[in-house]
């Protein structure tokens, strides 16, 4: 720090503005734990990653201590297993998943990612075993989570994936009394650098072993617009953007650190705005201090397109490897002022897809009625893709149809997930849609180099 004032600024921003460190996630390749015997193949997985992972905990806890940092979880993100599990001689792929639960409870981390598949073109016999894997897979485990990747702005969306993930989280949710779903995403233009989970896996571009870090500082945003009750739009920009760039060299130090001391690349830091459920650490509480009554009234979409702009502005001055996801997360369940706009009626799912556009991310931890049709599902997902199609961006959705659950009703998900009332989803038949399969074209700007 270069002065006292940056150290009791630094402070501040982390006891009274929820300022931490929301992930530091280890990636590791396990592309050579390939072998023909799935029970060989599992072994290796579960060696590779406690060679690797064995010390991430302890080493976070003591940059932690050293730094006076929260560091709130500690995280594995691996190769997307039905790479791996493809060379195996078995037809389902839940041992795979009971590998990766076993090793993460071994290492001590909070939810390793990776059980995943990349089927924005077309399937392999080993994506389709896997996603046919995932409720067994979700329901026999405590800490994996899965992605599945359905589309991207150069292969267009593979609609006939779509329409399976419809029927796939509909089973989850059977599964798991609908808490499975929690740890399923399906995105499109997925990124191999993600530290965040559900959705982080390690992508095949990357090495062998890297740390990724996730800082989110919602409150530390909130705080600083509050001391500038009256500035023009440029002038929040300018506010956010020096916010963004103080969160982010504190990312950069942790993850700097992180790497020396377990000896492995540091790849990223993802500045991603990410609340919880907690009081002062809501994105929707920013788009309110911005002059938006309700999240979801009227300029609901323009405020985030800011905030999200200058979030990502900032993050770039700060560190020359910025990746993941970096923007705004607008997680129903885990913003408290979010779930609040949902009680009151100014946020609907409808208003909640047109942020997307402009978020980081998509439809994400909404509860939605348990009875909602596969094919509704699979439409919402269809929706969410095809925005990140068009605008070669991420989106994804992770939907909650919890059994028995209707309008109205509340889902409390525990810990950081929080806790939301059941949305409403539009009745309109979906099924002649999304049944047609094959895949949706790409648009005409995929042809750029």
């Amino acid at each position: 720090m270069d002065s006292a004032h940056d150290i009791l600024e630094t402070i501040e921003m982390i006891e009274e503005n929820r300022l931490d460190i929301r992930t530091v996630t280890m990636g590791i390749s396990l592309l050579d734990c390939a072998d023909p015997d799935p029970a060989v193949a599992c072994k290796k997985i579960y060696e590779r990653i406690v060679r690797c992972a064995g010390s991430l905990v302890s080493t976070a806890a003591g940059i932690e201590t050293e730094l006076g940092i929260p560091i709130i979880n500690k995280r594995i993100a691996v190769t997307p297993i039905s790479l791996v599990a493809a060379a195996s001689h078995t037809e389902n792929y839940t041992c795979f998943a009971q590998a990766l639960d076993r090793a993460a409870s071994a290492v001590g981390v909070d939810f390793i990612g990776g059980f995943s598949a990349l089927v924005q073109k077309s399937r392999t016999t080993a994506d389709r075993r896997l996603i046919a894997s995932l409720p067994e897979a979700l329901a026999s485990t405590e800490l994996v989570c899965s992605s599945v990747n359905i589309g991207s702005s150069k292969a267009g969306i593979n609609m006939s994936a779509v329409t399976q993930m419809g029927e796939i989280i509909r089973e989850v949710a059977a599964r798991t009394g609908g808490m499975g779903c929690a740890k399923l995403v399906v995105f499109c233009n997925a990124v191999g650098d993600n530290p965040f989970m559900a959705g982080g896996f390690h992508g095949v571009e990357e090495g062998d072993c890297c740390v990724n870090v996730g800082v989110s500082g919602p409150g530390v945003v909130k705080r600083a617009l509050d001391k500038v009750p009256d500035a023009s739009f440029g002038q929040m920009a300018e506010t956010i953007k020096k916010a963004a760039f103080k969160i982010t060299r504190m990312g950069q130090l942790v993850g700097t650190m992180a790497a020396q001391r377990l000896d492995v690349p540091f790849g990223i830091v993802d500045l991603s705005l990410a609340p919880t459920a907690a009081i002062g650490d809501s994105v929707a509480e920013i788009l309110q201090t911005m002059g938006v009554e309700h999240v979801g009234g009227h300029g609901t979409t323009a405020a985030l397109a800011l905030l999200n702009d200058a979030v990502k502005k900032g993050g770039l001055m700060a560190c020359s490897h910025v990746g993941g996801l970096s923007g705004s997360f607008i997680p129903v369940s885990e913003d408290a002022a979010m779930v609040d706009a949902v009680r009151n009626g100014s946020l609907s799912l409808d208003k909640l897809e047109a942020m997307t556009a402009i978020c980081s991310v998509g439809l994400d931890m909404i509860a939605i009625p348990g009875d909602t049709p596969a094919s509704t599902i699979a439409a919402m997902i269809a929706d969410e893709a095809a925005i990140g199609m068009m605008n070669n961006k991420t989106t994804a959705v992770r939907v909650i149809p919890a059994p028995g659950s209707v309008v109205g009703d509340e889902i409390d998900f525990g810990g950081l997930l929080g806790s939301a009332p059941v949305m409403a989803v539009n009745p309109s038949d979906a099924e002649r849609l999304t049944r047609r399969g094959g895949r949706l074209p790409a648009p005409v700007h995929s042809f750029r180099a």
